[in-house]
């Protein structure tokens, strides 16, 4: 096995499962942070060492001046934190307090980690055996390639969230959105500069998918600026430690809060805004809100957030503004609590730019069916909205989870393209472009299925009178098959002292 080809071997799988082993009787949210720390202490000792050593091969000795790191964006890692430090005690029972002590030193040097790094490790749960097991693993394989080329840690720390989503079910929701719904809204919104915002982060995969798309089309991530917020305390610090891994410098607030009751970015006026809000939060603090600025299409319904998560992001965005967004279906059609009011009058300012119809099965979290919401300040297409359909796509990856696949995100992020460029033509069952008057028709409800109608029916070829002839002959066969099986019911009835 040589470093070169470790990124096309599964190595992540390969961590994952090390990772199991070390779960024991611990469950998957607490195990998490446990596996995700030590990828991340890793992650800084690679970095660090690759940086140390250029400077110890200048010779000029400020191999350990911290502003040699610092200024590059790489984290200071004191000597005690160090990997090589670690990998020695590996297979002793101070192991845990090793990595506590490590954490702890680390962010003593560099004050954006600070209260961010897990220091659990020394708890008498973990097996230390098998978290020096894990050790020895991370130890054996180089991890961090020069360049970051091969982004193998990153794709690790993601490949590990995606599982743990998938471990912890319902709960995952908090933190994880399946990469292939990230994929999608990346690749129509397009974000190659500006502000990317996202008000309910989880661990940053949107931002994380927003540089990958900026890499994989030879554009300049230094070009973005990132903005989040996120209220869970634990999932803010994976975010932390997600982007950081990642190179990406996100301001995410000097801690958790609250996006409604505490705005930490109350001026910003995002170029794009990409999320995935809890779905049907019932209690987010209406009751405090009512003459809040945000609120420009109408005071949300208490008992249900999502059109105060869209009027949130729209009230953030710049006047060339795009947003992303994932809602559960409900929102496309529910006239309760006057949401159908908020929704007409989000349509009649000309915002909606395209509505998609996901397939179910997509989440870990839910089964419940979703849509992807585009609204654009600066839509091409004025008066128009796009309509896409995209139930049937997908493919089954278990027996529980759906995902798209690079074909079906790619068609439909060209479908966008073409209806912003004016050359797409409707496409029965799939896609279809309606005005507003359209859309008045239908009452402002925004269904996909009412606007692209039934895929027809594909011609097999076979003449009408042929099939009719086929269909009564088969027809007349299932009659005297009836007839048959009742004779013989009635005969075994009548066997038994039944007659009618």
């Amino acid at each position: 096995m040589t470093k070169d080809n470790i990124s096309e071997i599964g190595f992540e799988k390969q961590i994952w499962d090390a990772a199991d082993e070390l779960r024991g009787s611990m469950d998957a949210a607490e195990y998490k942070h446990v596996v995700l720390g030590l990828i991340f202490l890793k992650y800084l000792s690679d970095k660090f060492e690759e940086k140390y050593q250029e400077l110890v091969d200048e010779g000029e000795g400020f191999e350990e001046d911290i502003d040699e790191y610092t200024s590059e964006n790489i984290f200071f890692v004191p000597p005690e934190a160090r990997w090589s430090e670690i990998a020695k005690k590996a297979n002793t029972e101070e192991n845990g307090l090793t990595i506590d002590n490590a954490m702890k030193a680390i962010e003593d040097k560099n004050k954006s980690l600070k209260g961010i790094l897990p220091k659990n490790f020394s708890r008498p749960e973990l097996d230390k055996k098998k978290l020096g097991a894990v050790i020895d693993i991370f130890t054996n394989v180089q991890m961090s390639e020069k360049g970051d080329k091969k982004d193998i840690l990153g794709r690790t720390y993601e490949y590990c969230l995606s599982m743990f989503a998938e471990t912890e079910g319902k709960k995952a929701g908090e933190f994880y959105t399946p990469a292939c719904v990230v994929k999608t809204l990346v690749s129509v919104l397009k974000p190659y500069d500006g502000r990317v915002y996202d008000p309910c982060c989880g661990s940053g995969g949107m931002f994380v998918q927003s540089k990958n798309f900026i890499e994989n089309h030879a554009g300049n991530i230094k070009k973005i600026s990132v903005y989040g917020q996120e209220s869970n305390p634990t999932t803010w610090k994976m975010a932390k430690m997600n982007l950081a891994i990642r190179g990406i410098e996100a301001d995410l607030g000097e801690h958790q809060e609250d996006t409604f009751l505490n705005d930490l970015h109350p001026t910003l006026k995002a170029d794009y805004v990409m999320a995935n809000p809890p779905f049907n939060l019932k209690k987010w603090g209406q009751e405090q809100l009512q003459d809040d600025v945000r609120w420009k299409y109408g005071i949300p319904p208490k008992g249900n957030a999502n059109f105060a998560w869209m009027q949130h992001m729209i009230h953030h965005l710049s006047p060339k503004g795009k947003i992303g967004l994932v809602l559960a279906n409900g929102s496309l059609s529910s006239t309760t609590s006057g949401e159908g009011k908020i929704r007409q009058a989000i349509v009649e300012d000309d915002l909606v730019e395209c509505i998609v119809a996901l397939p179910t099965q997509l989440f870990y979290t839910t089964g419940i069916p979703v849509c992807l919401w585009f609204l654009n300040r600066d839509k091409k297409q004025k008066g128009k909205t796009l309509f896409i359909d995209a139930r049937e796509m997908g493919t089954m990856v278990s027996r529980k989870l759906r995902e798209l696949t690079d074909e079906d995100i790619e068609l439909i992020a060209d479908t966008f393209t073409k209806f912003g460029e004016g050359t797409l033509e409707d496409e029965k069952g799939f896609c279809k472009v309606s005005d507003m008057e359209e859309i008045k028709k239908h009452d402002f409800i925004l269904t996909p299925g009412r606007y692209v109608g039934f895929k027809p029916e594909e011609d097999d070829g076979i003449p009408f009178e042929v099939k009719m002839v086929n269909l009564t002959k088969e027809l007349d066969e299932l009659f005297k098959e009836s007839n048959e099986l009742e004779q013989k019911i009635r005969q075994s009835l009548k066997e038994i002292g039944f007659k009618f």
